[in-house]
């Protein structure tokens, strides 16, 4: 099949990490052109490639017919902005998480790309990695029987800059963080979160609340058919990057991630020691890649992507819950929970900090 030239919109560290995928390891892709809203972040970037194009603005790339599709990697704040013009300009888009602060743009990013029939995919990389995919296979064999609880945890090793912290821009450590936890347990569990409870607080960085966020929150969760979630997204876990999954079934249960880096083990009298995985690129590499090899594939073959707008929106109510149920200290029933709801919980957090 002909190659799909693809064009990134914000290059930023997922943008740029992207473009290296779609220039060097996707087959089927080409990198054809790249835009940044900052001066010269754009050429830089080219520079590292070979025939890339620069475009003064995502409004001129979108504008090319050449183009077939493209990757948002701009803040969470102008996804809408951008998706809709990608929907009516007739792209094919990968779309970076969450896909809005809101619902209701949201809502409008779905209605455009359906009105426009173009694939629209979600980055959520976790439901390409080996050991999540292999464990929804064990699931769906019935290995386990039927799934009754699960616990995720996200655990990085250091906090994020205080500008990508604030709420208003990212939507928090709930939003931005743990809205990966909620789309591998609703895919795992394959059942819909129906209320949530979450506890959150500035613990280690201090400073984050000075900007409105957290650096560690925990979330219990209750599905429709009663199963039972917990949750857990930490900035604090200075020993390394930690993510584990583990699902008790009516049978068995199945255990998911890794902590070991290199497969070795130093044994001395007084000490059993190993490495950490330093960061998420080592531990979720050739998962980044392959949805993206994924999203290329559907646009080649009139597929509909794996990961869908629903999706999203899905995983993006629940985080907006979880948000609230942290304003109000008690539970919330998910589908009770509106943009209004998620405003007043911006307005609070920023009026304590």
């Amino acid at each position: 099949m002909a190659a799909i030239h693809i064009g990134v919109i914000g290059l930023g560290r997922m943008g740029q990490i992207y473009s290296q995928h779609v220039a060097h390891r996707i087959d089927g892709a080409r990198l054809h052109g790249i835009t940044d809203s900052l001066p010269g972040v754009a050429e830089e970037v080219a520079s590292r490639f070979s025939g890339v194009r620069v475009y003064p603005t995502y409004q001129e790339l979108l504008a090319d017919p050449a183009i077939q599709a493209v990757i948002v990697a701009t803040p969470t704040s102008t996804h809408r902005e951008i998706v809709v013009a990608a929907a009516q300009a007739g792209k094919a888009i990968f779309c970076e998480k969450p896909t809005a602060l809101s619902l209701a743009e949201t809502d409008a990013m779905v209605a455009a790309v359906e009105q426009a029939g173009v694939p629209f995919q979600i980055g959520f990389m976790r439901r390409f990695d080996k050991g999540y995919l292999a464990a929804k296979e064990k699931i769906q064999q019935g290995v386990i029987g039927q799934p009754v609880t699960i616990r995720a945890i996200s655990r990085d090793p250091h906090r994020t800059s205080l500008e990508f912290a604030d709420p208003a821009k990212s939507g928090g450590l709930l939003v931005d963080m743990a809205i990966h936890d909620v789309d591998v347990c609703r895919w795992l569990m394959e059942d819909e979160i129906e209320q949530v409870y979450a506890q959150a607080g500035a613990l280690v960085y201090p400073e984050l609340a000075t900007v409105g966020d957290v650096d560690n929150a925990m979330v219990l969760a209750r599905f429709q058919r009663g199963g039972l979630g917990y949750l857990e997204a930490s900035r604090n876990a200075r020993y390394g990057y930690d993510i584990q999954c583990e699902i008790i079934g009516s049978e068995g249960a199945l255990r998911v991630g890794y902590l070991r880096e290199t497969p070795i083990l130093v044994l001395t009298p007084n000490n059993v020691s190993h490495d950490v995985v330093p960061y998420f690129m080592e531990r979720f590499g050739p998962a980044y890649a392959a949805q993206i090899e994924h999203f290329v594939a559907c646009v080649q073959e009139g597929r509909t992507p794996a990961v869908g707008p629903q999706d999203a929106r899905i995983a993006l109510q629940v985080c907006l819950a979880a948000s609230v149920s942290q304003l109000r200290g008690q539970p919330v029933r998910v589908a009770d929970v509106t943009d209004t709801d998620f405003a007043a919980y911006l307005a609070a957090v920023k009026d304590a900090a």
